[in-house]
This record gives structure tokens, sequence and C-alpha cells, in this order.
């Protein structure tokens, strides 16, 4: 057994390898060309840098890639979590907007817990359709995120809506002990997920659906409920991530919240090196893969590389790290010794008979 774990600590070392080193390089190359990028100070009791706001903006991004994670784990995939990101952050502004009291605690409260709510129900609903229904996940997820959209501008009437809540402000742009809150909650996020699939069996079961729901399942576990679990926690984790996005400008638009989160998230998955056919899945690669996006993304801003070739120059860095990060790729690059020339034995000698 632990011949085992340590062959699979040394696999999720080389996994973590490329996307640390693509990580290092870009912060490196931020740094040549403004050294203050590196930079971290205290302004208004709260740790102030480029670094910090990397962190920062990461944690919805990395709330999203790690309930993506275990969705991709089973073999799944879900589009729908950036409209669950627009209909959390929505339902929690609209209800706010209404409060008379918009900085009352009860208020903030019973606007998240709306939110959760609907967002729960979303992700049963996904769970529901690809677990129990069979629908393709691609498909069932899909629906979700055209619908999902709509949803939540029917709940902001087609406006932004503006509030002026303290304590909501705080989720997405507040700071304890000179940390910003919201990769605090993300910290926490982690830990839990952590501690429940692998400190207990829920990992392994979620990676045995992943490699084989028929084997799985006649082993005597319960692969549909693994899978609507899963999506139920992806659901939950978009909520909150809707809450950072919409508590950061104080204020919610049905159409542009959360938008197009769901790629980056996937894209985070696949460079902390979970594989897209499911089974073993990586919580540590997907931070990493979190974090390289989001860089990248301050890397577009900080060096003034123009809208139109932007997204370009992100698809071109995730192609190197993908490629890279991948055996097959690596072993065709890599330097082949010419195989050794096999030495042949000479025949022995029959001895001469004196006559």
């Amino acid at each position: 057994m632990s011949e085992v774990r340590t062959r699979l600590a040394a696999a999720s070392g080389q996994r973590l390898f490329w996307p640390l080193v693509v990580l290092v390089v870009l912060i490196a190359a931020n740094t040549a060309y403004r050294p203050s990028f590196v930079s971290i100070e205290v302004k208004d009791g709260h740790l102030y840098g480029s670094l910090v706001d990397i962190v920062r903006l990461s944690a919805p991004l990395i709330l999203v890639a790690l309930g993506m994670t275990l969705v991709i784990a089973t073999g799944g995939i879900d589009l729908s979590v950036g409209s669950v990101c627009a209909i959390a952050g929505s339902m929690a502004c609209l209800h706010i907007s209404q409060a008379a009291d918009q900085n009352s605690l009860s208020t903030l409260f019973t606007a998240l817990g709306l939110a959760l709510g609907l967002a729960l129900v979303a992700g049963a609903w996904n769970g529901l359709l690809v677990s129990v229904i069979g629908i393709q996940p691609i498909i069932a997820t899909l629906i979700l995120m055209v619908a999902g959209r709509g949803l939540a501008q029917l709940i902001t009437e087609g406006q932004i809506i503006t509030i002026n809540s303290d304590p909501y402000r705080v989720i997405g742009a507040g700071y304890w002990l000179t940390l910003p809150v919201a990769i605090l909650i993300a910290i926490a996020v982690t830990l839990l997920i952590a501690v429940l699939t692998r400190r207990t069996a829920l990992g392994l079961i979620i990676e045995a659906v992943g490699g084989n729901a028929e084997a799985s399942r006649l082993a005597g576990i319960r692969a549909r409920r693994i899978t609507f679990l899963v999506y139920v926690i992806a659901g939950i984790c978009a909520a909150v991530a809707g809450f950072m996005i919409t508590a950061d400008v104080s204020s919610a638009a049905g159409s542009t919240a959360g938008l197009w989160i769901e790629l980056d998230a996937i894209l985070a998955v696949v460079i902390g090196g979970t594989s897209l056919a499911g089974g073993r899945f990586s919580l540590s690669g997907t931070l990493i893969g979190a974090l390289i996006i989001q860089t990248l993304t301050t890397t577009v801003y900080a060096m003034n590389i123009s809208p139109q070739t932007s997204l370009l120059f992100k698809a071109v860095v995730v192609i190197v790290v993908c490629l890279i990060q991948a055996p097959a790729f690596r072993a065709r690059f890599a330097r082949r010794r010419p195989p050794a020339t096999p030495t042949v034995a000479a025949a022995p000698q029959k001895e001469q008979v004196p006559a």
C-alpha cells in the first residue's frame, strides 16, 4: 500500500511540474516587464500589489473550477456554471435591493440563503438529467447554460441591479487580517472539498465512477447518486463564485455576470492535469491552473496587449501548457538514444582430437 501511495505521489508531482513552471515563467515575464509586479505592501490596513490582486481575482474561478474538477472526474462536463453564477448573484442582489435596510445581516443571510437554494435546484436539475434520465452531460448542462442565462435576466428584468450593502461587498472586495476575504473563502472551500475527497472514500468512489461507471455499479457503488452529488456541489460552488463576482462591483447584470467562466474553469482543470475522460483528478493542479488563467489575464492588461489579440494570446499560452505536459508530445520531441548494436558472441572452436 505504501508503494502504491509513493507511485501516486510521484505521478501527481509530475503532473504539477509543468504547470508550476509555466506559472513561474509568467510571473518572471511580468517582473521583467514591470519590476514592481512582485512588490507587496500594506495600504489602508491590507496587503496591496499585483500578486495580491491575482490571488483575489482568481477566487471565483478557483471555486467554479473545483466543482468542475469533480464533475469532470466522473466523466461529465458542466457548461451551466456561468449561468448559475449569474442566477445566484442576481437573486442575492435583487433581495438586498428590495430590503429596507441593505446593511442588515439578516437581509444578507436571507439573500444568500435564497440564492444558494436556487443554485442547489439548478445543480440538482443537471444531476437529474445526467444521472437519472441519462442525457449526455454536454447537452444536459447546455440546456441550463442557455435557460439559466435567461432566468438571470428575468430576475434582473434586463437591468443592472445596483446595491449599497457593506456586508455583501465584503464577500468580494473585503479584507480580514490584511488578506482578501474572497481568497479566504476559496481556501476554506478547497480544504473542505479536499477533506471530503481525500480523507474519506468519496474521492476514490468518484474516480471509480469516472474510470468505469458500469464496473463501479457492478462493484456495489451507487454511480447515479455520486454523479448527482457532484453536479449539486458544482452548482453550490458556482453560486458562491457568483456572490464574489457581484459583490466586487456591488451590482448584478444577468447577461454578463459569470460570462464564459465555465470555459476558463475547464481550461484550469485540464491545465492542472485532470483528464477530460474522467478518473483521477487533482485539486492542487486545478488551483495552479486557475492561477495561470488569472495571471494570463493580468498579463494581457499589464503588457498593454491589444484587445483584438488578447484572446489569441491566452489561447496560444494554454495550448503550449497542454502540449508540454502531454507525455506523448514530450516523448516525440525528446532526444532518443540510438539503440545499441547487439554483439554476436563468437562460436566456440572445436577441439582437434589428435589422430
